[in-house]
């Protein structure tokens, strides 16, 4: 068995002296494990970062083996974020929700590519707008997993317009009309989810956000498997909140 892919590299972790076993979000093949020879040697070490774009091979005898990679660096994307705290936290984030999230060897073309696309925004943009973007890479990864939100009209009412909250049972949008008898028992919805001005990503609205796609990543997608958030998207949101708050984004 053996197939050829393009990847982006979520994990290593050791495994002998110097072997690695990769954690890889492919473009055809999902998120996929396997064994790489010398990967921890000093010659290879920093073409195996997170977030890092690489062209594999995997081959194995049997096709539930873990089998071997070998690869080429593509893109180092890990090397472009060293000097933003804010994109290799986001690096992080990204690699380890998709790693809770995703299935093993189940293929998610649009997550491959979305994500891509997430890392050339966090490797080359300001805070302000790859935090957006990762907002919609979450709302985007949910829905691929089959928990989209309905954001297109009221649950309420049915109108289309002035959508101001989700509801946190149901992921369906809510109008202001409709909601203003629920307070804080719905969580807001910002405006730049529904395809509005960029403009209008600003702190509170990325904050709301965060806030709703953690909501459903917990409740729909880890939650059920006995998965949590993972520790590096809290670190990501933390470090988005305090440059907010200190108004550097």
């Amino acid at each position: 068995m053996d197939w050829q892919d393009q990847g982006i590299v979520l994990s290593a972790a050791r495994f002998g002296e110097s072997d690695a076993i990769l954690d890889v979000l492919t473009e055809r093949h999902g998120r996929h494990l396997g064994l790489l020879k010398g990967g921890l040697a000093r010659s290879r070490r920093a073409d195996i970062q997170t977030g890092n774009l690489v062209s594999l091979e995997w081959r194995a005898r049997l096709a539930d083996q873990l089998g071997n990679y070998t690869l080429e660096l593509a893109r180092p994307y890990a090397a472009l974020a060293l000097d933003s705290r804010g994109a290799l936290a986001g690096l992080a984030a990204a690699a380890a929700v998709a790693t809770a999230s995703l299935p093993e060897r189940e293929p998610h073309p649009n997550v491959f590519e979305a994500t891509g696309i997430l890392i050339e925004t966090l490797t080359g943009a300001p805070l302000t707008t790859a935090a957006a973007v990762y907002v919609k890479w979450e709302l985007g990864l949910i829905q691929d997993l089959g928990f989209g939100l309905d954001l297109a009209s009221c649950a309420v009412t049915g109108v289309t317009d002035d959508l101001t909250h989700v509801s946190p049972r149901t992921g369906r949008a809510v109008s202001r009309e409709a909601a203003a008898p629920y307070g804080d028992r719905l969580l807001p919805l910002p405006g730049f989810l529904l395809g509005r001005q960029a403009g209008e990503a600003d702190g509170p609205a990325i904050a709301a956000g965060l806030r709703l796609t953690g909501h459903f990543l917990d409740q729909s997608v880890l939650a059920p498997h006995g998965r949590v958030i993972p520790a590096a998207r809290g670190i990501f949101v933390d470090l988005v909140a305090k440059s907010l708050l200190n108004r550097v984004l």
